[in-house]
């Protein structure tokens, strides 16, 4: 299956940028002055708790949602350009966007026109994904006799079917049995090896240990640790040679507490200071 190959130089900007990204409710603020810098070619996992503003940082960075202060731009297009940043995207929200009075393959016709996919080209690889994902002998049935893990399927196939630069996954493997998540999984993996920028959210913490180059903790709209893998996990054991035993779940712990023990905890490589409570954002996540 073809997948573009980025090629980047040094001067090439970041896939993802945001600097100082902010969202606010009314008088609550949901995601509070948030810096990103997230390289071409690499997969970014985006943990946090239910409520942490992690779903609403995600809208803002697709253009769904209008940052109350603060700049993003995808691959340099800033994303107040919405029609010059939507060719870079593939986004897949924790609910696929699907028509359930379409087939699974009519969907993906349908988006491969919206991202101006040539015919001829759209039905190949369409063909491709279905069969990737074991969706051929039902992709001319209507989704709305889909299961859920079906849906999620054709949702991740329609973000990716115009071959993004970066995408956006908002928990890619809800739903699916473990077979079709272990095939969502080496899709990421291809896809960075490809050039392709992958932004994952997910609260599965196997899953980014797996696969992400960097993780970022959102807590309280804030973001309050961010580096690669194995150099949080040292810095909660207080190792610089990173051979520590933390896993990236007493990361997750140690750091999204309002206990004592989070003032050890490692910090942001953004500079984040004090949190400052947020309520829920607008999807509950």
């Amino acid at each position: 299956m073809s997948s573009p190959s980025q090629q980047t130089t040094d001067e090439s900007p970041p896939a993802i940028d945001a600097t100082g990204l902010t969202k606010q409710f009314g008088s609550t603020t949901v995601v509070d002055g948030i810096d990103l810098s997230v390289e071409p070619g690499t997969v970014y996992g985006f943990l946090g708790p239910n409520g942490a503003g992690k779903t609403t940082t995600m809208r803002m960075l697709t253009t769904l949602t209008k940052p109350t202060d603060g700049e993003a731009a995808i691959m340099g297009a800033p994303v107040s350009d919405r029609d010059g940043v939507r060719n870079h995207l593939g986004y897949l929200p924790e609910e696929p966007p699907v028509f359930d009075e379409l087939t699974g393959r009519e969907q993906l016709q349908y988006v491969a026109r919206l991202r101006d996919v040539p015919p001829a080209e759209a039905d190949d690889r369409i063909t491709e994904w279905l069969e990737r994902f074991d969706l051929a002998a039902d992709a001319d049935r209507r989704i709305d006799d889909y299961s859920k893990g079906m849906r999620q399927k054709i949702g991740l196939i329609a973000a990716l079917l115009h071959e993004p630069s970066v995408v956006f996954l908002d928990e890619p493997t809800s739903g699916l049995d473990p077979r079709a998540a272990r095939t969502v999984l080496d899709v990421i993996a291809s896809l960075s090896d490809a050039g392709q920028t992958v932004f994952l959210s997910t609260h599965i913490l196997s899953v980014v240990e797996e696969l992400a180059d960097t993780v970022g903790v959102l807590y309280d709209g804030t973001l309050v640790a961010e580096g690669p893998p194995a150099e949080l996990s040292a810095q909660v054991d207080g190792d610089a040679d990173g051979d520590g035993q933390s896993t990236l779940e007493d990361v997750f712990l140690a750091v999204t507490t309002d206990s004592p023990a989070a003032q050890a905890a490692p910090e942001s490589t953004n500079g984040a200071g004090a949190r400052q409570p947020a309520a829920d954002d607008s999807a509950g996540r």
